[in-house]
């Protein structure tokens, strides 16, 4: 049977949706089964209309909703949250703050987790946004996972780039006009693949490392 890492993510433009398309092709280059799920939106349509956002939430409607009750069913979960304030998104942190039943049950303890973000300016949050929403996995009793220097890429000096130790990432400028760059979209890849490998070699011994931890 596949490892299966849920691809878990809120996109108001499009930016981090091709973020999320990039983590799944990793993922499934490493053998594992991939699957994009949307959170559910909070914002009422007449505002996603006057923010220009109309076009592509009916692309984005393709995505299925997540139902939190089958989260615990992934072997790794993966994150994508657009930056707000340095924080994840509205959308994500309502989310989140449905999953106190999979808390109290563990559901998720034990299993990779990852972030992945975009932001409008280089140095607009991407990294605390990252690290914060880390803090509510680590709540979780999740394995964080970044995006190691293995990808050298993030070190390029050359262009303008995002991604980080703590994950990928995209700048999508003040206006939102720019798309993801092909080398962002190759950190993606490699934090989904990475995620993917780490999920392969763990999902076998979770159960048996639950077990222990159980009988104290």
């Amino acid at each position: 049977m596949l490892t299966t890492v849920y691809i878990v993510y809120y996109s108001l433009f499009g930016h981090v949706h091709r973020l999320a398309q990039a983590v799944a092709e990793g993922v499934r280059d490493a053998g594992a089964a991939a699957a994009l799920y949307r959170v559910p939106e909070t914002l009422p349509a007449d505002v996603i209309e006057k923010m220009g956002a109309a076009a592509f939430q009916k692309e984005f409607a393709a995505v299925p909703v997540i139902d939190r009750h089958r989260l615990g069913d992934a072997d790794a979960v993966i994150i994508g949250t657009p930056t707000r304030f340095g924080n994840m998104c509205g959308q994500m942190r309502q989310f989140f703050d449905s999953t106190g039943g999979l808390w109290s049950e563990g559901a998720l303890a034990g299993k990779i987790g990852s972030v992945f973000t975009s932001s409008s300016c280089q140095h607009g949050g991407q990294e605390t946004t990252i690290i914060t929403t880390m803090v509510t996995l680590l709540h979780h009793g999740m394995i964080l996972a970044g995006l190691p220097y293995t990808f050298g890429q993030q070190c390029r000096s050359d262009e303008i780039t995002g991604c980080s130790p703590y994950g990928a990432s995209t700048i999508v400028a003040a206006d939102g006009s720019r798309m993801p760059s092909e080398n962002e979209l190759a950190g993606a890849r490699h934090q989904g693949k990475y995620v993917a490998l780490l999920a392969n070699a763990l999902v076998e011994k979770r159960s048996a490392i639950m077990q222990e931890l159980a009988g104290g």
